[in-house]
């Protein structure tokens, strides 16, 4: 099965809930992976938070997005 995020919502600080394909629920803490020239502009709570689900996982406006599998492998899986 390929990983798709189907529900992303914003939780406080880089932090982001997301809803995966295989029912898997959770946060994941971003804050860790915000370097380099096309993530560190992420830096900016106020940018961070306009993220989109595009392609099956989140996106931003600035052509930042993280694998799904990424995204799942670093969720905190919650019940």
């Amino acid at each position: 099965m390929f990983m798709h995020v189907v529900e992303a919502r914003y939780i406080r600080g880089y932090t982001v809930w997301l809803r995966f394909n295989d029912g898997t629920c959770g946060e994941v803490d971003l804050s860790a992976e915000l370097h380099g020239p096309i993530f560190a502009p992420l830096r900016d709570v106020e940018l961070f938070k306009r993220f989109t689900i595009a392609y099956h996982t989140l996106a931003w406006e600035n052509g930042a997005d993280f694998a799904p599998e990424f995204l799942r492998e670093h969720t905190r899986v919650t019940a």
